[in-house]
């Protein structure tokens, strides 16, 4: 049973101002995993008050001290990596392959990219007799989630580092355990008092907190859109910088050509990575009409390499996150399959031979319009909804047709075709012919997908204020 009664603030392991415990369920067994002290506004005063006279100091520092920093930040995660996936893997429910092989190396891309890219980060210029400079916004509240919690946090914390910003961050209270271990790297590596501070809480007491406090210059969020706007009515009050990366519902368009089958494979096996629970998972796949049938065919080929069970062992998906999670994709299977949908596998109900822990079926449905309420809502499980389209034109208004814009997919054998395709998609991030993600890529959404960009240098100017000294050369 892993206990997190403290919190970590000013560089020590600090009492809460009350303590209060909850249970931090593992999905694959639905007990608890360990219990972490839930904070208040009070915790968050404490920790904002650090982050500002840290930010006094830090914010002086040259590039080098910074990169040195970051540096023995990557050398203390490295050393931790083992810890961190088992934390990932008992708190969410990701397979140890995964927590291992993707779950916790994301999170040390980016530390890595910061530290590579700060050196030749240009923070002035000259224009005409005036100077613009680029100074760290200030102190900056982290709200992050649980569905890939290193990544969400370290492309947060990494820029905040690299351009002289000082934090407070509040991880899901659902999987906290990560977190954790992040703060006891970051004081091993010794990085300075107060620069980096970890609160946990939930929402209201802790989120609303650090959203709505005069102290935070910016607040950086990542979770749904619905709690995204909340974000951002707490913060308006104080016109304190706002940056989101919400939801998304993202399209992914097969060409009609004859890698047709294969790739209508490969975009249901990445549909299924992390048991669905990504924001930009490739949800609504748009094939050709005249092949849905094919289509199918070709999904179904894939489904008995979806092997589902303990995340411990040798398995694809493990259970998502939560009993409330597990609900809500039982309640949209079940209301796909009432807007008749066609089940091509999956369907509602835990997988056979799983009677505890929350596990769903891996799913995918066909014959399905854009206006279903499952190919609109993001579920955020293992579900795929087939879409037919008539033409190319068709696909892409089938593809714009969401208030989403976070993330979009084609596939086909026509290289120019993919990439035209690609272009005229509506959202942040656009991956052909199944590109992985790039750390160096900016990474963020369109329409109710958020505001703002992470990942790389783009992430920089996230957290940096621009000066504008006139006459500096008159």
């Amino acid at each position: 049973m892993r206990e997190i009664t403290k919190f970590y603030i000013d560089g020590s392991w600090t009492e809460p101002a009350e303590l209060n415990l909850i249970d931090v369920i593992n999905p694959a067994t639905e007990k608890a995993a360990g219990q972490v002290a839930i904070g208040s506004a009070a915790d968050v005063d404490k920790a904002v008050e650090a982050a500002r006279k840290a930010f006094t100091t830090w914010s002086q520092t040259s590039v080098d001290e910074r990169v040195d920093v970051l540096n023995a930040v990557v050398a203390e995660y490295q050393n931790r990596m083992p810890d961190l996936a088992a934390a990932v893997t008992e708190e969410m429910g990701a397979p140890s392959g995964l927590a291992n092989n993707v779950q916790v190396p994301i999170g040390l891309a980016h530390l890595m990219t910061a530290a590579a890219q700060l050196p030749a980060f240009t923070f002035s210029e000259d224009r005409g007799t005036s100077r613009i400079v680029k100074e760290p916004i200030g102190v900056c509240g982290f709200i992050t989630p649980w569905n890939w919690p290193l990544n969400q946090v370290m492309c947060k914390v990494a820029p905040a580092l690299a351009t002289g910003c000082t934090m407070v961050l509040k991880p899901s209270e659902v999987a906290p355990f990560s977190a954790a271990i992040v703060a006891e790297i970051f004081d091993t590596a010794g990085v300075p008092a107060g620069v980096f501070n970890l609160v946990n809480g939930d929402g209201p007491g802790v989120g609303t907190a650090l959203a709505a406090h005069p102290g935070i210059d910016m607040v950086s969020f990542t979770g749904s859109t619905r709690a995204g706007i909340e974000v951002a009515k707490n913060a308006a009050p104080t016109v304190k910088r706002v940056a989101q990366e919400l939801g998304g519902k993202s399209p992914n368009v097969i060409l009609d050509d004859e890698d047709f089958a294969a790739n209508v494979a490969g975009g249901v096996a990445a549909m299924m990575m992390n048991s669905g629970q990504s924001c930009n998972a490739p949800t609504r796949m748009i094939v050709p009409k005249a092949r849905l049938a094919e289509a199918e065919e070709a999904a179904k080929s894939v489904e008995s390499t979806l092997t589902v069970g303990d995340p411990a062992g040798d398995v694809r998906l493990g259970p998502v996150v939560s009993e409330a999670q597990f609900d809500k994709i039982q309640g949209l299977i079940e209301r796909g399959v009432s807007e008749g949908a066609k089940v091509v596998f999956g369907g509602p109900g835990r997988p056979d031979e799983l009677p505890t822990g929350y596990y769903v079926r891996p799913t995918v449905f066909s014959d399905v319009t854009n206006d279903m309420e499952i190919a609109r809502t993001e579920i955020f499980g293992p579900v795929l909804v087939m879409i037919g389209y008539d033409s190319l034109d068709n696909a892409i208004e089938i593809a714009n047709d969401t208030e989403y814009g976070l993330a979009g997919y084609v596939s086909g054998k026509d290289v120019d075709e993919v990439r035209k395709v690609g272009s005229r998609i509506r959202a942040g991030s656009i991956s052909l012919n199944g590109a992985q993600l790039d750390p160096v890529a900016p990474f963020g959404g369109y329409k109710q997908s958020g505001n703002g960009r992470e990942w790389g240098d783009y992430a920089f100017d996230e957290f940096l204020e621009v000066k504008s000294l006139l006459g500096y050369d008159a």
